[in-house]
Parts: structure tokens; C-alpha cells; sequence
């Protein structure tokens, strides 16, 4: 009789192992340099800090620029972190797909609101 291990296996759930742990690795790093960024600005700029400040700040093409880039991270970072709890917790395929989207619409919405106050500024 031989056995042959793993012939049959069914994968499920959120198990892509390495590349969202190094993708929510990378898009941490990449939060906490942008908040590192934000910081150093407001630290060494002379006045109060109101509005015009914090416009002042994110008002070059550049800043403009990492922060749209922050935000895709951040998006890319909190699906990884749902997904993987849905899949985890969540076992009815059909509450847990309609989560899913939820949470895919949800997360466009909140890009689509940021960028359009990133770009007002």
C-alpha cells in the first residue's frame, strides 16, 4: 500500500504566506517614513500650526505625489488585513464574500474621498 501525502489537499482561506506578510511589512515601513516625512515638515516650519500649515504641507507636487502614493499603500494594507480576517473567522461563503465587497467598496470610497481632499489643497 502506498501513501501519497498531499495528493488531495485542499487549500482554503487566507494562506498566500510570504508576499502579504512582506506586503504588509513594506507598506508599514513605507506609513511610518511617510508620517517620519510629515512630521520633520511641521517640526521645522516657524508659526502655529492650523490649516494653512498642514495645506502648506501637502500643497507641493511632490508631497502631492508620496502622499497618493501613501494612500494606494495604506488601501493595499488594510484589504490584506481584512481579507485575511474574513477568510479566517468569517466560514458561510456567502456572508463572508458579501463582506468582501463590502469592504472593497467601502475602501474605494475612502480612496476616492482622500484623493479628492489630497487635490483641493
Amino acid at each position: 500500500m502506498t501513501v501519497n501525502y498531499g495528493s488531495k489537499r485542499i487549500v482554503v482561506g487566507a494562506h498566500y504566506g510570504l508576499r502579504d506578510w512582506l506586503a504588509q511589512r513594506v507598506t508599514a515601513a513605507l506609513m511610518a517614513l511617510f508620517t517620519l516625512v510629515v512630521l520633520a515638515q511641521l517640526i521645522f516650519s516657524q508659526g502655529p500650526i492650523d490649516y494653512y500649515r498642514w495645506a502648506g504641507v501637502f500643497s507641493s507636487q511632490w508631497m502631492k505625489a508620496l502622499t497618493f502614493v501613501i494612500i494606494v499603500a495604506l488601501l493595499y494594507h488594510v484589504w490584506i488585513g481584512m481579507r485575511d480576517i474574513w477568510m479566517d473567522y468569517i466560514k458561510p461563503v456567502g456572508i463572508r464574500l458579501s463582506l468582501q465587497v463590502f469592504s472593497i467598496v467601502w475602501l474605494v470610497g475612502c480612496a476616492g474621498w482622500a484623493i479628492q481632499v489630497l487635490w483641493r489643497v
